[in-house]
């Protein structure tokens, strides 16, 4: 099992982040879904999909208090976000 994170700093990039998350969770692997400085447009299918990723032990931060208070994101902050980068196997960008 791999860990990896996906780090989404993109609006326009949420949904591919998110897809490919969950493709990696399905397959096995310790996934961390990271949005950072956007507050996400979170439709049913988004959320349903975000509740997924939590279902298999993923896990869902971000540093927008908007993210964390309507949609219950993980807080998380740049400096805990480097801690978290360390430990992992695989780090993809969006």
């Amino acid at each position: 099992m791999k860990k990896v994170a996906f780090l989404v700093k993109d609006l326009a990039e949420d949904w591919d982040g998110l897809r490919s998350a969950l493709g990696l969770t399905v397959e096995n692997n310790y996934v961390s879904f990271i949005v950072l400085d956007h507050e996400v447009e979170a439709s049913g299918p988004f959320l349903e999909n975000l509740e997924w990723i939590r279902e298999m032990e993923g896990e869902i931060y971000s540093n927008v208090p908007a993210n964390v208070e309507k949609h219950g994101f993980t807080p998380i902050t740049y400096e805990e976000l480097g801690g978290k980068l360390k430990e992992m196997d695989l780090i993809v960008p969006f």
